[in-house]
């Protein structure tokens, strides 16, 4: 139970102060600066400086603690929505990288067939690089395409640029290339429009050089001719691929009287370190067919 004494007394007190509160503010805006309220206000504010002085000194530690973790936790945070938004940005990044780079290399693909290197009678499958061979001679490639898209074995495989190997294995839906580069490769070839013929084969441990040889000393090839399939077969080697495709340009001749044929050096026009996307030039008709029977059969 409340003591109505006490809650009477305390009323009255409140009471007091409200309206002492109220003369002494009257007092306070009504005097002037000089005036008892605001002298002693001085006096106060100078008898407490130093020890608000003090008490900030020793609170600012504090202080900055407190803002310290506060941007701490900030910065973390933003720190994870940047890392994300980054992550989101390289993937976006990498994407627009490979759709351009395949761009770039169905372009030239493309670019192949309206200049009519080769016959009319190859169809193009266009198939993606999968897997690279681990050595550093770029030997084998394997493809996505395999013998439901028409593919057969020794048929020749080009990319941007020109041409880059044969299939060597072919199986339901993947098959291997043998690049040109490959030290069992060999490919009948010509000089153009000089018609000097040789055999390519590949400079061991550089797939930027290749070597057209058994050409004969007395035939003249000069830097920067192109060289073509020759489409025939010769007795060294036996031709699996149509005449006319692109192989590279001379960029060297060895001359050495004392030998019975030059070297000739020649880059190749495709780039057989990078190469994302394929066609793998078969008969027409063969891969119309597969097609044919895949849908038949599904």
């Amino acid at each position: 139970m409340y003591d109505r004494k006490v809650v009477r007394r305390r009323r009255a007190a409140l009471a007091v102060f409200v309206v002492l509160s109220i003369a002494i503010l009257t007092a306070y805006f009504g005097e002037s600066r000089g005036g008892f309220f605001h002298t002693l206000q001085r006096g106060a504010q100078e008898a407490f400086a130093p020890v608000e002085t003090g008490a900030s000194r020793a609170l600012k530690p504090v202080r900055d603690f407190f803002s310290w973790a506060g941007d701490t936790i900030d910065a973390k945070d933003q720190n994870a929505d940047l890392k994300k938004e980054v992550q989101l940005l390289r993937g976006d990044l990498a994407e627009a990288q490979t759709q351009l780079r395949d761009a770039g290399q169905l372009k030239g693909l493309a670019s192949l067939r309206e200049e009519n290197y080769f016959p009319q009678a190859t169809a193009p499958v266009t198939a993606r690089v999968i897997a690279r061979s681990s050595t550093v001679w770029y030997s084998t490639l394997k493809i996505d395409k395999g013998s439901g898209d028409g593919l057969r074995e020794n048929q020749p495989v080009i990319a941007a640029g020109g041409l880059i190997g044969k299939l060597t294995s072919v199986t339901g839906g993947t098959a291997e290339v043998r690049l040109i580069s490959d030290g069992q490769s060999g490919v009948s070839a010509q000089v153009f429009p000089a018609g000097v013929t040789g055999v390519v084969r590949p400079e061991v441990g550089n797939p930027e050089d290749l070597l057209l040889e058994h050409v004969e000393s007395g035939r003249r090839v000069t830097e920067n001719t192109l060289v073509i399939t020759s489409g025939f077969t010769s007795s060294r080697t036996e031709s699996l691929f149509p005449r006319g495709i692109p192989i590279g340009r001379v960029t060297k001749v060895d001359l050495d009287e004392l030998e019975t044929y030059q070297r000739v050096h020649v880059k190749p026009f495709a780039d057989l370190r990078r190469i994302d996307v394929v066609q793998v030039l078969t008969r027409k008709g063969v891969a119309q067919q597969a097609a044919s029977v895949g849908e038949t059969g599904g």
